[in-house]
């Protein structure tokens, strides 16, 4: 094993040294800064023709209170909703074989569903059944779960829409789908992806997960950046299934999707029906335009982990990329490792804060509510940096201001305070809310 993997690591020197065009210094320092910055962890694989041309790791794959374990090349990472690519596979090939057809409907396999008899496999995979996702609150998706009660789950919700009428992605069919390769195929799913897609290309690292993320087996645990690296909860895997449970590595997701493009997973006919969209979506595909190319592939994420697999057909060029720390945003990595290998403009961000005197922070501090609502969110001042304290949590979030008055934690949520009015308004997922500060 250590043989192979260091054989696999001169190659991928090698084969950079031989991209002429391709700064592998620059594509070195962009990750070095987003792991000085602490704006993420994780590894990347770009491979052309089947060949890596570049493969790094930053970050952790643990970090306890004694010791930091370096992410590395044998890190296992949960890839989320790319799941859904391999599923798909899957379903294609049990459908050459005659096993199911793209026009079986649902009710084959699972009526209880509401619309079974209207709901079709080609429906499912194209994100057009109307089947509402699991309403995993509570805590409910953090515990094991059996197949019955994950279908019970999904059973319980009504149709979303009439199937075919509408575009509206669902984990839940994708979940039903990975049930359907066991029941179809006479397999459980982890014996089905095995046989079907690990063994046949040569994939050493990619399978179903189980249980909770494991650092015995090489798998990294998912962080949080709040002042310093925080372990963050995850779904467990028994939950997302054939949407969301596979672990891998991106070495080996590369070398699945070539695979896939090469002709040895699917027929060519098969592949098309993949990638053809229709509002945006294939069937176990998405498309991404990057640098005028269309790539095609699946992108994941769940709650601090993150994931991309891209592939241009016409270069035969793969981009895979794993995150147990999602903090800056995805897209703009794989943008930018993208911009840098073709050698377009791209400049490494500096991440430099903008600096807030703290006589001004501490007139941000204190604590907010929303009127006509119990919740209270705090927000406090340590050395130069505010936290954010949500309502009922013990534990802040570091924000990282923008501005005088700006502030944000990456990825996705923002916040501006009015001293005068004395207001603090969080903007998340293009959601705002303004609360009042308490006198």
């Amino acid at each position: 094993m250590m043989q192979a993997l260091l054989a696999g690591i001169a190659m991928l020197a090698t084969a950079a040294s031989a991209q002429q065009a391709f700064s592998t210094a620059k594509l070195d320092q962009f990750l070095d800064r987003l792991a000085e910055k602490n704006k993420g962890m994780g590894s990347l694989v770009l491979a052309k023709n089947g060949q890596a041309v570049y493969w790094r790791s930053f970050g952790y794959a643990q970090i306890t209170a004694s010791e930091k374990k370096p992410l590395s090349a044998d890190t296992r990472y949960r890839i989320s909703s790319i799941t859904k690519t391999y599923t798909a596979v899957m379903v294609f090939q049990l459908a050459e074989e005659g096993k199911l057809s793209l026009s079986t409907t649902l009710d084959r396999f699972f009526p209880q569903i509401p619309n079974a008899p209207r709901i079709t496999i080609a429906h499912i995979l194209a994100h057009r059944s109307g089947i509402h996702d699991i309403e995993a609150g509570g805590g409910w998706a953090m515990q094991a779960r059996t197949p019955d009660e994950v279908i019970a789950r999904i059973a319980q919700g009504p149709s979303d829409f009439e199937p075919d009428t509408q575009h509206r992605y669902s984990n839940a069919g994708y979940n039903l789908l990975g049930y359907i390769v066991e029941k179809a195929g006479g397999k459980p799913y982890q014996e089905a992806l095995k046989e079907r897609i690990s063994s046949p290309i040569g994939l050493q690292d990619t399978y179903l997960g189980t249980g909770n993320t494991d650092p015995a087996r090489h798998e990294a645990l998912s962080y949080r950046f709040l002042g310093e690296w925080k372990e963050a909860p995850e779904l467990h895997f028994s939950v997302p299934g054939g949407a969301g449970a596979i672990v891998s590595t991106p070495a080996d997701m590369a070398k699945f999707i070539h695979a896939l493009f090469e002709g040895k997973l699917v027929k060519p006919e098969s592949l098309k029906q993949m990638m053809t969209m229709r509002d945006g979506e294939g069937m176990g595909f998405e498309s991404f335009t990057f640098g005028g190319k269309t790539f095609y592939g699946h992108t994941g994420g769940s709650n601090s982990s993150g994931s991309w697999l891209a592939y241009q057909p016409e270069d035969k060029l793969a981009l895979a990329y794993v995150t147990n720390a999602k903090i800056y945003p995805v897209r703009d990595i794989v943008s930018g490792a993208l911009d840098i290998y073709w050698g377009r403009p791209f400049q490494v961000p500096a991440f430099e804060a903008f600096q807030v005197p703290v006589e001004l922070l501490d007139k941000y501090t204190g604590t907010y509510t929303v009127p006509n609502a119990p919740a209270k969110a705090r927000i406090t001042r340590q050395g130069s940096t505010l936290y954010f304290y949500p309502p009922g949590q013990s534990e802040g979030a570091a924000l990282e201001a923008t501005a005088e008055n700006k502030f944000r934690i990456e990825p996705a949520v923002s916040f501006e305070f009015d001293v005068a009015k004395g207001e603090m308004t969080v903007t998340r997922a293009g959601q705002r809310r303004v609360f009042r500060k308490e006198p």
